[in-house]
């Protein structure tokens, strides 16, 4: 079951914002805010959530993927992926075939991601599209892989989106998923805790964003589903060879499958 919903016995099915339960209408507009509030310095918050390691994180994702490095088409649906980050590791890995499309529900999102790839200038080949996980609009099967980088925990409902990510690949393709996830060492998971929930929120509010977009950000990991279960969320939506890989002692993890 997705740890992300509970019950609320006045008003029927609830969606967490973090610790707090909305209702699940309110809860993509709340996520929205956050997002527009943290944008501009999106991947400066990835690092001081992550020290820094997002980036070697999304570097393994990207190997994972391991795009073809030739003219051979190949076509990626980079979900939440606004920013640009993971779609242009992959363009960087892959050949002169390698195609991406960064769907995001952002418009500030994607205006930075934009920016970024006008700047290394790969315009044409990688295009835009400002939509929902939970209703992509794009056909069924038109995408060799999808990737989504630290975005399905801001889904409200997970099991659609992960339902859409299976209808628009194509026979064959692979759906990877990174995600903060439940740290599994001793010791570091309670150094982990103390700096996600002590530091992290501090640091947002030093660096002109606020602490309240960070609060929320570190509640909503410890909302997600462990790698266990979402693994079998993932099985759900149709994916087959499912699995997943610990990164950092599972403060982090990425979850793969097949559309077979």
């Amino acid at each position: 079951m997705v740890r992300a919903m509970a019950h609320d016995d006045q008003h029927g099915p609830a969606a967490s914002f973090g610790f707090r339960e909305v209702r699940p209408e309110e809860r993509q507009g709340l996520v929205n805010q956050v997002f527009a509030t943290v944008a501009d310095r999106y991947d400066l918050m990835n690092d001081l959530m992550s020290g820094g390691l997002h980036r070697l994180w999304k570097t393994d994702l990207v190997a994972m993927l391991n795009p073809p490095r030739s003219d051979q088409p190949f076509s990626l649906v980079d979900v939440a992926g606004g920013t640009a980050d993971v779609a242009l590791r992959a363009l960087r890995s892959g050949g002169a075939g390698c195609s991406a499309v960064i769907c995001d529900i952002s418009q500030d999102m994607l205006r930075v991601g934009r920016g970024k790839v006008e700047a290394e200038g790969r315009t044409r080949q990688v295009a835009f599209v400002e939509g929902n996980a939970e209703a992509l609009p794009f056909a069924a099967g038109s995408f060799d892989a999808y990737t989504i980088a630290f975005g399905i925990r801001n889904v409200t409902h997970v099991d659609r989106a992960l339902r859409e990510a299976w209808r628009v690949l194509k026979p064959g393709g692979r759906f990877l998923c990174l995600e903060f996830s439940q740290c599994r060492v001793p010791i570091l998971d309670d150094l982990y805790d103390w700096h996600s929930f002590a530091v992290i929120p501090r640091l947002g509010q030093l660096v002109g964003t606020g602490e309240e977009p960070y609060r929320y950000l570190v509640e909503s990991i410890r909302k997600f589903p462990p790698q266990e279960d979402f693994a079998g969320m993932v099985r759900d939506a149709g994916f087959e060879q499912v699995a997943w890989r610990n990164l950092t002692g599972g403060i982090a993890a990425i979850h793969s499958g097949w559309r077979i």
